[in-house]
């Protein structure tokens, strides 16, 4: 076979894969966006485990139309301008990827308005094809809706859990960034039922328990380093862990974050 260049849609469905794995990863991406944005409630909404709908809605700085239609261009970003801005970044998002890789894989809509204007827009996304982009009245903030993700790429469909074990893929998510972020209220509602809910008081026991349940009540302990450990230039560490009482015996719902990013190590 000669090389030949690839067609964008091609491209799109590749890239795509590099970015998004699971609803999980679509969760994330926007979720991360919310956060950005300065939100300080953030809703999600799934049905059928995210595969035939995923939404993530916020109350943060919106966007304008000029710029949503540059949103789902790849590395179009706001969040940086240069290879240098990587070392002073303070952003999760940077890439400019996560918006045109949802798309290229499903029909996203997007419904967003800075609280400054008046006027708001919609955009939709037909699997990588721009179908409509119009002006009109908007609630302030954000909207993102995924539908029929992977629809154009039915081999990534087949390696999808069943949606109960997805949509538990995203509760374990929400849950985290719900427990680090405890100033931003979130819920999460699957197949028209809310399953999560905390007030945002800016209280990481309010959060916990919002997330995990009333059983964590006195059965949580702060962790803070003690002596020249606490001193490190630089470094600050905190963390809470529950009582063996209410401990299961799996690394399910073992968290950490370094600089606000949720990591993943198997160790």
């Amino acid at each position: 076979m000669p090389v030949r260049l690839l067609d964008p849609e091609t491209i799109g469905k590749i890239a795509a894969g590099e970015v998004i794995e699971r609803p999980m990863s679509v969760v994330k991406e926007l979720i991360e966006n919310s956060i950005d944005s300065g939100a300080t409630r953030i809703a999600v909404e799934l049905e059928r485990g995210g595969s035939q709908l995923i939404r993530v809605t916020d109350d943060g700085a919106g966007m304008s139309a000029d710029d949503m239609a540059l949103a789902i261009e790849r590395h179009a970003t706001s969040k940086l301008s240069a290879f240098d801005d990587l070392e002073t970044l303070r952003t999760l998002g940077f890439r400019g990827e996560a918006l045109p890789s949802i798309g290229a894989v499903s029909r996203l809509g997007i419904r967003s308005r800075e609280a400054s204007s008046n006027v708001g827009a919609e955009l939709e996304l037909n699997f990588g094809r721009h179908t409509s982009l119009v002006k009109g009245s908007v609630p302030p903030g954000t909207s993102i809706t995924v539908r029929e993700l992977f629809g154009n790429v039915p081999a990534r469909l087949k390696f999808l859990r069943q949606p109960s074990t997805e949509s538990a893929y995203v509760s374990r998510l929400i849950g985290a960034y719900a427990c680090l972020r405890s100033d931003i209220r979130w819920t999460l509602t699957v197949d028209g039922r809310r399953s999560l809910s905390t007030p945002g008081t800016g209280s990481d026991i309010d959060a916990a328990l919002g997330v995990y349940g009333a059983e964590l009540n006195d059965e949580i302990l702060e962790l803070s380093p003690l002596g020249d450990d606490a001193r490190v230039p630089g470094v600050a560490v905190s963390g809470w862990v529950s009582s063996p009482r209410v401990t299961r015996s799996h690394r399910q719902n073992l968290f950490f974050f370094v600089n606000g990013r949720l990591i993943h190590h198997r160790s």
